[in-house]
Order: structure tokens, then C-alpha cells, then sequence
């Protein structure tokens, strides 16, 4: 398979720190992979305790002596719309780094680089737009709330879509008035880098974007437990959520987390079997399968069961898997070797917990490269560890069901509750059964489209708080009561009785 190496890649990644790049203190650095070749292509710096100190002091001088959290809402906005502007003007170019080094199909890499700029420019409207509640006590008081940015944002990023979940966070926390600390991911430290000088050109002060590269272990820990970041948003896998959650309550920091999924794909019988199929393939083949929102389990009434698995098999068998670089790539490359293990292990597992149906290991006639044919199991049982865990990959299961109270037990029997899509003509059932289903987000009758307005996140393992819309911006701020009199005051007159000493 041909591998595609994007021209003037760096000689090597750095940290940004108040305006500089700079290498870590200690000089420690570690590889970064490709996952077509699997061979090194770059160093990082490898951020350690005494480097997020560095950014952690620069992001905390700019928050209090910048002029970035004092700008009217107005002036905040220009800058992010030029940031968005600077992210469209080089999407071809962050597509291609992208895809580089994530094995993520050229064609979706670039979806992601426009969404990533249509981030930044829908909080750019809602911060001018946001307006703050007054409460009035006629004659006798007027209340009102005075919003504040929280002060440094540590901000943790996945190795799924990076740059555009870099830029889910990093538009809101901005758009507050935040500065931020950026985190991202060691597997895929590549299109972060770009974000330095995105900022600068689009005119972002100084300290109020500070990234630190590293190991979650050090420079994530780190970025956690320092007294001087109040909140953390982070998205990532559920156990490593749960570490964080300990780990911030020393400092009762504010948390947003979006975790793990395992999300339903419910299809009834009287679904357009077409459309299901259509967004049931997309939804769990696109972005190689690693995306926290995937449908990797297909629940489906019995009477089309057999027709559905049959339909479903024989277009997953003809997915096209190959170059991610290539426009015509469907599926690409699992972002790394580790990962590739995991999946593939799944992969193994299913072959005696379901019905192989398609897929089952590498595409016929690739060698090398972190490719997995697109593989479904059908006749799971809801026990089964690949009805239960998160893969994240081109891995499916189906399972069939008789009744809708059979549907919704075997939607709700997993740890998580991410998403949810439903399909099916009936209107009161689809109501009902969504409001049912343990998901933070349901889809009924579509796939997964984001309205940037809505809340985004899920319940049980699946994360903490919601973000989306005005619901980030409150995450990133304070909103402060103010209490103001119109009129003379009665308190109780404490001490105010003389009692006839001399």
C-alpha cells in the first residue's frame, strides 16, 4: 500500500509557552508513529510537572494582568472569527497532517477541519449574543448576574479527530475569556501544533494559549493537580476519567468529561430500511470506528432480523479499507500499533461470542499498517464482552429483539450512555423510547448530526456535565449574584435596644 508523507513536516514538536516554543526543561522527548508505516516520523517534547508549571504560570499571567479577559465580548469575537477564518483558509493542509497521523480517511479528516473552524465561529456569535438574567423585586431590590471567566482551563484532548475536538474546547474556554493549557493527545500530537500559530496570526494575546505534549501520566497528572488551573475539561476513556475525578476533588476543581460509549442502534420493523442501513453502516465504519458516539450495537426487531444482518454484511464487506490519504478510502488506518492490538484482540474474541458475518481481521492482500477489515457479529448475546465493552473500531454487533420493552433492557444493559439512534415510522413509540433510553444524546430516524446549540454528553460511564452552546460558556465562567437595594432596608435591629445600663 503506497504511503503518502506530507511535504515540511516538523523536525520536531515543542511545547508553546507564553508566546515561545520552547523543549521541556528536562530535554525528554518521545516518538511519535505514523500509522500506515508504524514507524517514528517526529519527536515531542515530553512535558513534565516543571514544564505545565511553566505554562500554568503563563496562562495565569495572562488571565490576570492580559488584557484578554477584559475585552468586550465584541473584540473576543473578532479574534475567534479570524482563527476560524485561518482554520478554513488551510483545511486541504491540516486534512493531510491529520490524516498523516491519525490513519483517518482524507475525506473525513477534512469534514473535521470545517467543523473545527465552524467551532470557533459559532461561539464567536454566542459570546456577543449571550445575554445575563435580572431579577427585580419592584421597588425594593434589583438582582442581577454578573458572568465571569473561572480563570486557567486545563484542557485534556483524545486522539480521535484531535484537532476538531481541540477546537471544541478550545473554542468556548476562549470565547469566555479563559487562558488556556492544552493537553492533547501523545498519539496524535501533529495538527496541535498548527494551533500556535493560528492564534498569533489571528491575534491572541500572548499567554492566553500555552499546549504542553506529553504522556497523560505526566504532563496530564500534572496539568490536573496544579492549584492553579480551577477546571478541567477532559474527553477521553472512562477509567482514565475516573483518575482525573480523584485527582481534581483535592482541589474541588470544576470537571466536564465526555467518556466512553457503547451506544444502540435501535431499527424497528417498521423502519425505512434503507435509510437505517445507510446510517447504521456510517455510524459505526466512519472515522475508522474510533469515535465515542459510534453505534457498535444494532438492536433489531426479529421480523427483519435476517434481512438486515444479510444487507448490513454484504455492504460492510465492501467498504473499501486502504490508504487514508487516498479520496476514495472509506476506512483507514487504526491510529496505532497499541490500539491496533486491542481491537484486533476484540476481533478474536467476537469469533466465539457471535456469528462472523464479515470482516474478522486484516483486509486480504495489506501486509503492514494498522488495518482492520470492517467486522460484524451477529447473534450476540447482551453478556458477551463485545455487546458490553467499548472497541472502538469497525467492529458491530447485532442482536435481534421481540418486544419494545425488550429493545429498551438491551439498550440500557451497558455501563455507559453516550448516544442513542433510533429508527422507526412510529411517532409516539419514537418519543417514548427516547425518552426511555439512558443516553445523553438520541438521534431518531437520523445520523449523528451536531446542533452546536445542544447539549453534548452523556450519563452513567459515559461522562460528567454536558457542554454545547450556552452550556459551555457556563462551564468556563462564574455567574456571580449581585444584590442591589432601591429603597431603605428593615433588617432585625440587633443590639439596637437599650436595656437601661448606666
Amino acid at each position: 500500500m503506497s504511503h503518502h508523507v506530507p511535504e515540511g513536516l516538523p523536525g520536531a514538536l515543542q511545547h508553546y509557552i507564553g508566546g515561545q516554543l520552547v523543549d521541556s526543561v528536562s530535554g525528554k522527548t518521545f516518538d511519535v508513529l505514523d500509522p500506515v508505516s508504524n514507524t517514528p516520523y517526529v519527536t515531542a517534547a515530553a512535558g513534565q510537572a516543571e514544564d505545565v508549571d511553566r505554562a500554568v504560570a503563563a496562562a495565569r499571567t495572562a488571565f490576570v494582568d492580559g488584557p484578554w479577559p477584559r475585552l468586550a465580548p465584541r473584540a473576543r469575537a473578532r479574534v475567534l472569527n479570524k482563527i476560524a477564518d485561518a482554520v478554513e483558509a488551510q483545511d486541504a493542509r491540516l486534512a493531510e497532517l491529520e490524516t498523516f497521523d491519525t490513519g483517518l480517511p482524507i475525506t473525513q479528516a477534512l469534514g473535521q477541519a470545517q467543523r473545527a473552524a465552524e467551532n470557533f465561529r459559532f461561539f464567536a456569535g454566542l459570546v456577543v449574543a449571550q445575554a445575563d438574567d435580572t431579577y427585580q423585586v419592584p421597588g425594593r431590590q434589583v438582582n442581577y448576574v454578573h458572568r465571569k471567566p473561572v480563570g486557567v482551563a486545563g484542557l485534556i484532548t483524545p486522539w480521535n479527530t484531535p484537532f476538531m475536538l481541540e477546537s471544541w474546547k478550545l473554542a468556548p474556554a476562549l470565547a469566555a475569556g479563559c487562558t488556556v493549557v492544552l493537553k492533547p493527545a501523545e498519539f496524535t500530537p501533529l495538527s496541535a501544533s498548527l494551533w500556535a500559530e493560528i492564534f498569533a496570526g489571528a491575534g491572541l494575546p500572548e499567554g492566553v494559549f500555552n499546549l504542553v505534549n506529553g504522556f497523560g501520566e505526566e504532563a496530564g497528572d500534572a496539568l490536573v493537580k496544579h492549584p492553579d488551573v480551577p477546571l478541567i475539561s477532559f474527553t477521553g476513556e472512562s477509567t482514565t476519567g475516573q483518575t482525573i475525578f480523584r485527582n481534581c476533588a483535592t482541589g474541588l476543581k470544576g470537571m466536564s468529561m465526555e467518556l466512553g460509549g457503547k451506544s444502540p442502534a435501535i431499527v424497528f420493523a417498521d423502519a425505512d430500511l434503507d435509510a437505517a442501513l445507510d446510517s447504521t453502516l456510517f455510524g459505526v465504519f466512519s472515522l475508522n470506528g474510533e469515535r465515542c458516539t459510534a453505534g457498535s450495537r444494532i438492536l433489531v426487531e426479529r421480523p427483519i432480523y435476517d434481512e438486515f444482518c444479510e444487507r448490513y454484511a454484504a455492504r460492510a464487506r465492501t467498504i473499501v479499507v486502504g490508504d487514508p490519504h487516498d479520496p476514495a478510502t472509506e476506512v483507514g488506518a487504526l491510529v496505532h500499533p497499541e490500539h491496533y492490538a486491542k481491537v484486533m484482540s476484540y476481533v478474536e474474541l467476537g469469533k466465539s461470542e457471535g456469528r462472523l458475518l464479515a470482516g474478522g481481521g486484516r483486509p486480504s492482500g495489506v501486509d503492514s499498517g494498522n488495518y482492520v477489515a470492517p467486522t460484524v457479529f451477529a447473534d450476540v448475546a447482551p453478556d458477551a464482552r463485545i455487546f458490553q465493552e467499548e472497541i472502538f473500531g469497525p467492529v458491530v454487533a447485532l442482536t435481534s429483539f421481540d418486544t419494545e420493552a425488550e429493545a429498551l433492557a438491551l439498550a440500557n444493559n451497558v455501563k455507559y450512555g453516550l448516544a442513542a439512534y433510533l429508527w422507526t415510522s412510529n411517532l409516539e413509540r419514537a418519543h417514548t423510547f427516547a425518552q426511555s433510553v439512558d443516553a445523553g444524546m438520541v438521534w431518531l430516524n437520523s445520523h449523528n448530526v451536531r446542533d452546536l446549540r445542544t447539549p453534548f454528553g452523556g450519563v452513567k460511564a459515559s461522562g460528567l456535565g454536558q457542554e454545547g452552546g450556552y452550556r459551555s460558556l457556563d462551564f468556563y465562567t462564574h455567574q456571580q449574584a449581585i444584590h442591589v437595594s432601591l429603597g431603605p432596608v428593615h433588617p432585625a435591629r440587633f443590639g439596637s435596644v437599650g436595656r437601661g445600663q448606666s
